[in-house]
């Protein structure tokens, strides 16, 4: 499995579409961000010379993606030496936390091949490794690999059918053996009777993406066998 190496086009994109900047509540990470989603979208568009493609989810730091990056910062002994896969990856931002953090090994998954080159750009931006892989990984019958010791996800829950298999996902890690952490503010798909809150943090600065500047946002795990 090789990562994602950017193609010319996709830098310019990348680069002419979004702005290099700390994000907000993790201030040590620094990501090409862009400033509003639709202008971005059209840009993307126009550049790839057809219509229909996914939106820019790698253009923004999300609120559960902050929360989740802030959380691993703080609690590096989450991922500290470990196996890490985070899915639905978008810009990489959870990715590279992890990897700041110590973890051994970061695999960052996304359909989206734009967001694949925005993973590898953000990680060299911020002197980490992390490995961009473009899969549905979530195609699969089991995690990535047997190896895998953490599983992270961040902002999925926002469609009924990407919910069920992202939780069906993370239950299956679960299962096997994996520690399984998910940010997520309360998105209408948010299974919240099979996950129980470790932390929560208010994200600021979200007006141009959300419908408030401020997330009150969850740190989840799915429930254990001894949870009431």
């Amino acid at each position: 499995m090789r990562s994602i190496v950017p193609e010319p086009a996709a830098l310019q994109t990348i680069r002419t579409s979004s702005q290099l900047r700390p994000v907000t509540l993790v201030p040590e990470i620094r990501l090409y961000q862009a400033s509003e989603p639709i202008g971005v979208w059209q840009r993307t568009e126009l550049a790839a010379g057809r219509t229909g493609l996914d939106p820019p989810f790698w253009a923004f730091a999300w609120a559960g993606g902050q929360a989740l990056a802030r959380y691993l910062l703080d609690h590096a002994e989450v991922v500290k030496g470990r196996n890490v896969i985070d899915i639905a990856s978008g810009s990489g931002l959870v990715a590279i936390a992890a990897a700041r953090a110590g973890a051994a090994a970061v695999t960052a998954y996304d359909i989206d091949p734009l967001a694949a080159a925005a993973i590898t750009i953000n990680a060299g931006a911020n002197g980490v490794a992390v490995l961009a892989v473009c899969a549905d990984v979530l195609d699969t019958d089991a995690p990535a690999s047997p190896d895998i010791d953490v599983i992270l996800v961040a902002d999925a829950f926002y469609e009924r059918d990407l919910a069920g298999r992202v939780m069906l996902f993370l239950e299956r890690g679960y299962a096997g053996g994996a520690d399984v952490l998910a940010g997520d503010f309360g998105r209408a798909y948010l299974p919240r009777d099979r996950l129980r809150a470790l932390a929560a943090y208010d994200v600021p600065g979200l007006i141009g993406v959300e419908d408030s500047d401020v997330k009150h946002t969850t740190i989840w795990a799915p429930l254990s066998d001894g949870d009431g």
